[in-house]
């Protein structure tokens, strides 16, 4: 490990650090996490790498804040509160010439999203490598009193919901990789913007606590998280299409047919919540949406046996070619 290594663990990452998380400054090989009356907590590891969750050419406090958000999406899929993360840096080849203006702008994405979710750094490494670059993240969690989120509770007849949004990170995708289709401006800022950060539902997780019979976060679209979720309860789905939430700027390039209800489904990058909870409760969710100003959706229900099956406004069902969207 070459001194430069530690000054710049120093210079970049230490102020991200909290004593009272137990980090030590960062000057031990491990931190020592207090853990006040819980029997368990939450942990949830993702890693994202070079050209193929990020550009090379992407800003680097926009790197470092998705990978942070895609971990905090997990927690937020489980309806628990974040607390603490540990970073795994491998700083790619690309990266080298300008190291130090790189990390600085990373760790400041850091820090804007440390205030905003209420967590600290904890603990890591940082190393370079002539590979791409690439951050792993652990992150770590106070299990919800209510009642952990997982995605094995779904039963027949409950209905399925999602949070926000569905389809805007991937048409980003295609709109920032396809300069032909960049033709409205504003369009392409916002569905972009929810590629490069997205917005990890964490309070309406912790509201859910209780109330949702199965949950996940949609990371890989929602034809294929909807496939695992009821994959692990054992059960089916039937999704009405014309009921799934889009954005003004997703429904614009829908109905030009130059994105279609597949695209939709299948994309991947959304980081909203997928979710099941019995009829009796739809009340309370739809509540849910007005305390937490989240924008919930039903759109469709829990059914027996198996398959995922989505219908057009006329009752046919939709052929998907594709299940999702594969980080490979």
């Amino acid at each position: 490990m070459e001194i430069k290594e530690f000054s710049r663990i120093k210079k970049f990452f230490r102020p991200l650090t909290s004593k009272r998380m137990g980090a030590m400054e960062l000057l031990d090989d491990a931190a020592l996490v207090p853990i006040k009356k819980m029997d368990s907590i939450v942990v949830s590891t993702d890693a994202l790498v070079e050209e193929i969750h990020f550009h090379s050419d992407e800003r680097a406090d926009f790197v470092s804040r998705k990978a942070l958000r895609t971990n905090l999406s997990d927690l937020a899929a489980m309806g628990s509160k974040p607390f603490a993360y540990n970073l795994a840096l491998i700083i790619g080849k690309k990266k080298l010439i300008n190291i130090d203006q790189w990390l600085k702008l990373f760790s400041k994405g850091l820090a804007v999203d440390q205030k905003k979710f209420g967590i600290r750094l904890i603990g890591g490494d940082t190393v370079t490598s002539l590979g791409p670059t690439s951050i792993c993240i652990s992150i770590f969690g106070t299990p919800n009193p209510k009642g952990s989120l997982l995605r094995c509770g779904a039963m027949v007849g409950d209905g399925i919901f999602v949070s926000g949004t569905i389809g805007d990170a991937a048409l980003g995708l295609r709109l920032r990789g396809n300069r032909s289709l960049s033709c409205l401006s504003k369009e392409n800022s916002y569905c972009i913007s929810r590629y490069r950060i997205p917005r990890p539902r964490i309070e309406l997780g912790l509201a859910l606590g209780g109330m949702a019979s199965a949950a996940m976060d949609i990371s890989d679209g929602l034809f294929q998280d909807l496939s695992h979720l009821c994959g692990a309860s054992n059960v089916g789905a039937s999704v009405q299409a014309n009921k799934i939430p889009l954005s003004k700027e997703v429904s614009t390039f829908v109905n030009e047919n130059k994105f279609s209800i597949e695209h939709v489904i299948t994309g991947g990058d959304d980081y909203e919540l997928i979710f099941t909870a019995p009829v009796s409760k739809e009340k309370s969710i739809f509540n849910l949406a007005r305390v937490t100003k989240t924008r919930i959706t039903r759109i469709g229900t829990v059914q027996s046996g198996r398959g995922i099956f989505i219908f057009d406004k006329r009752g046919n069902i939709i052929p998907v070619s594709k299940g999702g969207y594969s980080h490979d």
